[in-house]
């Protein structure tokens, strides 16, 4: 593992020095608003996540050692076949794990933190939040055990496929004509970090969006529709502890006024918004009341019937 940490390091510098270059770039010679302290809170935000390095193997993918030494085959013996093996495992198991960040609020309050930006650049890839080990979101990919490979692999396999991410931070690449829909692409990326209602719960492969479009969740960006970054309600702070932690409070308070062993499993594993009164803010009640909306204002338009002379 000090091999992996050692890449991170190098990988982590090389991505600072771009992020750097792209802000000199967009406001000194594209003449373009940048938001220097969202920037540098993000990148706050990311020597606060440091601390994960602390979290052992063991305990962020649980089981694993177990069930690597007894695993049904060694996946791992096959060669270039290995890694590819692997790499699919983990784009199918990071789609499911992505997926469920944005869909269960347990692994949400985690997550959003990666959501928070309210512009889209590559500063944004340093803000992750502090938690995700902790909350048992790498426990999706357990599983690659099974095959064969060891937990360091598999933890190597998934910094590769974030690495991969990083250069589809960059809100200015324009669209890949054919690789749109297939590879995740900078567009693609753009509009999973969209909170437009027709955009939100999209795109959630890393490498690959081929899951995407197998399980329904592929949206592509639209002209007419530009992106507006952030989350449905934007958070308005640099503050790096506000923003790593902003979604505690509220789940905390929600929790402890649940009056039902429901009502507490709903807070944790119901999608983000849901409320046990029913006036939820998930995208389903929202889309919904949207579309209701909209067939309000058609039916208030329509020529009011001709009566008889």
């Amino acid at each position: 593992m000090g091999e992996l940490h050692a890449a991170s390091r190098y990988i982590g510098l090389l991505s600072l020095s771009a992020a750097l270059l792209e802000a000199l770039l967009l406001t000194f010679v594209f003449k373009r608003s940048y938001d220097w302290r969202s920037g540098l809170a993000s990148i706050a935000v990311s020597v606060g996540r440091s601390v994960n390095v602390l979290v052992p193997v063991a305990f962020a993918l649980p089981g694993a050692y177990w069930l690597h030494q007894h695993r049904l085959f060694d996946a791992s013996s096959l060669g270039v076949g290995s890694w590819v093996i692997l790499f699919f495992g983990v784009e199918f198991l990071y789609y499911w794990y992505h997926r469920l960040g944005h869909r269960t609020r347990w692994f949400w309050l985690s997550h959003a933190v990666h959501h928070t930006p309210n512009q889209l650049n590559l500063t944004t890839v340093a803000r992750l939040g502090w938690t995700s080990k902790l909350t048992g979101a790498y426990a999706i990919f357990t599983p690659l055990a099974l095959l064969g490979f060891t937990p360091e692999s598999i933890l190597t396999a998934y910094s590769l496929n974030l690495s991969y991410q990083f250069w589809i931070h960059a809100d200015w690449f324009p669209k890949l004509g054919p690789l749109e829909g297939i590879l995740n692409t900078p567009s693609a990326h753009r509009v999973h970090h969209a909170a437009n209602l027709e955009y939100l719960d999209a795109n959630y492969g890393g490498v690959l969006l081929i899951f995407d479009r197998m399980f329904g969740t592929y949206i592509p960006e639209r002209d007419d529709v530009p992106c507006r970054y952030g989350l449905v309600h934007p958070l308005n702070t640099y503050n790096p502890f506000k923003i790593a932690l902003h979604q505690f409070g509220p789940f905390l308070r929600d929790v402890w006024s649940a009056r039902s062993a429901r009502e507490v499993l709903g807070y944790f594993f119901a999608p983000p918004g849901w409320r046990p009164d029913g006036n939820s803010e998930t995208t389903e009640d929202m889309r919904r009341e949207a579309a209701a909306g909209k067939q309000q204002a058609a039916v208030a338009q329509e020529p009011a019937p001709a009566t008889a002379a």
